[in-house]
């Protein structure tokens, strides 16, 4: 994927490159390095030029970078036309040689690209105007110039592995201002399905979030997609990316869409800005406050609350050991779960945590805009970050993950329990009643015993259904759900 940086920083950019909007580009003199075009140029023009070869150089040759070692993860190889280089000398020589012609053809595709960057630079808002080329992507709605190059692969490397026990699932958001959402959206569809990745993608001005599913050579190229955007490289990094074992089976389909907030809290991003979110703390530093929280004799009367910002059925299979576990359904009722409780923050120094990070964000954002906490802590990276330097610390059971493996095991323990016999359970089920579809938890025992739904209602409705089929819809709130709360009271009721 191209990546962009100003030619000539000092000189004025506009003046110098708006007349690449006259050239014709498709003319087959570029092809040519030694193309009379070129030497036609006047001195400013041919600066801009030898740029825009060197950009493609590049960038070719990025494409062609493969892993030296999988211990080894900054050390890059190269790879192209079958054969394997070890050092950029040899790799830059190959380029050179064999591959002029695509060399050429890039290059006045790159001239072209700052020609229209700089011809709607002037519409730009004015935090582009100090970065036209990143202005560029939001404009431009040729998202195949950003693909990243597979030719040196085999449609079998491709997809290779993508089951669940070779494959790779990636999870990762970031926070960053997107002038054209649509346009992200775009580019993340032709990237997911180029590199044959399943997931879910949310994307809206407040950022990105995603989960996506595939063989681990295109979870890798996708991480180098990302990384090498001029929309996120400045605020992401590799380790922003959490993998765990699976692939585009996970995922029943590639879903990719705008919304207004990358994760549904219910509140407007211009309301509760990502950017004011809770102190974040390493795995390290959040395991030393939790130790320290533990030890103390009365955790009632403590100063700290460890707070999962997670749904019931999340904490339910794994949660920190003495949280406080929200028993609500969805994140869109935190919010109006921190104003019912609000005084069992006051004066609080509260640790938040959930799976990857992302909902801390502007849930810490929320409860530190309360003005009542004394501090308010997040987990960055999440869970995930957590359990990859303490399978064995102070996180139990299950982590559960919104795809169809539903959890990931880090350790033994088991918390939860079959809701029909009591006997320790923890892998999710969707309740055998269509409409319904909630998950359960039932033991392998309690299934054989037509235990399948989530409670009584749900597993008679099934039957009448099953008896019935032209009763193929019902309208009937599950039993389950209509005695939970939707808003849980967590403060002492007054006698």
């Amino acid at each position: 994927m191209p990546s962009f940086t100003s030619p000539d920083q000092g000189e004025d950019l506009e003046a110098c490159v708006l007349r690449f909007s006259d050239l014709d580009l498709k003319d087959t003199r570029l092809i040519n390095p030694s193309s009379s075009l070129k030497a036609e140029l006047d001195v400013s023009t041919k600066k801009k030029y030898s740029f825009a070869k060197k950009k493609a150089f590049a960038l070719f040759v990025k494409t062609k970078e493969v892993p030296a070692h999988p211990f080894e993860c900054k050390e890059k190889w190269w790879k192209c036309c079958q054969q394997l280089f070890k050092d950029r000398i040899g790799i830059h020589r190959h380029v050179a040689t064999q591959h002029a012609d695509e060399i050429c053809r890039q290059t006045a595709s790159v001239l072209k690209q700052l020609a229209v960057t700089l011809n709607t630079s002037k519409s730009l808002k004015p935090a582009d105007d100090r970065n036209p080329l990143k202005g560029y992507l939001t404009c431009n709605r040729e998202v195949s110039a950003w693909l990243p190059d597979v030719s040196c692969f085999s449609p079998d490397e491709l997809i290779r592995g993508q089951g669940s026990d070779e494959g790779e699932v990636l999870l990762y958001y970031c926070y960053c201002d997107l002038g054209d959402p649509p346009w992200v959206c775009a580019w993340q569809t032709a990237l997911c399905q180029h590199l044959r990745l399943t997931g879910k993608v949310r994307i809206a001005t407040e950022g990105i979030n995603g989960t996506v599913g595939g063989s681990k050579l295109a979870t890798r190229l996708y991480v180098e997609a990302m990384l090498s955007c001029p929309l996120f490289k400045d605020y992401m990094c590799k380790d922003d990316f959490k993998t765990s074992k699976g692939g585009a089976c996970c995922f029943p389909e590639l879903r990719v869409g705008v919304f207004e907030e990358i994760v549904p809290m219910g509140i407007s991003p211009n309301k509760i800005s990502y950017k004011k979110p809770g102190v974040h703390l390493s795995p390290g530093e959040f395991h030393k406050e939790v130790e320290k929280f533990l030890s103390q004799t009365n955790e009632e009367q403590s100063d700290t609350i460890l707070l999962d910002c997670r749904n019931f059925y999340e904490s339910k299979i794994g949660r920190f050991q003495g949280c406080l576990a929200p028993d609500i359904r969805k994140f869109s009722y935190f919010p109006s779960y921190i104003d019912k409780n609000l005084e069992l923050f006051r004066e609080k120094k509260v640790l938040m945590y959930c799976t990857g990070g992302i909902r801390c964000e502007r849930g810490s954002a929320y409860l530190k805009a309360k003005g009542v906490c004394k501090e308010v802590f997040q987990l960055k990276g999440g869970i995930h970050k957590y359990l990859e330097e303490f399978p064995d610390g102070f996180y139990k059971g299950k982590l559960f993950v919104f795809d169809e493996r539903y959890a990931l095991s880090y350790n033994s323990d088991i918390v939860s329990e079959c809701s029909y016999c009591g006997a320790p359970w923890d892998q999710y089920k969707l309740c055998s009643t269509p409409q319904c579809r909630q998950l359960i938890l039932t033991c392998p025992a309690c299934q054989r015993q037509g235990f399948t739904a989530c409670c009584v209602t749900c597993q008679d409705k099934g039957s009448r259904l099953a008896s019935s089929p032209t009763q193929s819809s019902f309208k009937e709130e599950c039993e389950c759900t209509a005695r939970r709360p939707r808003i849980p009271n967590e403060l002492p009721q007054q006698v």
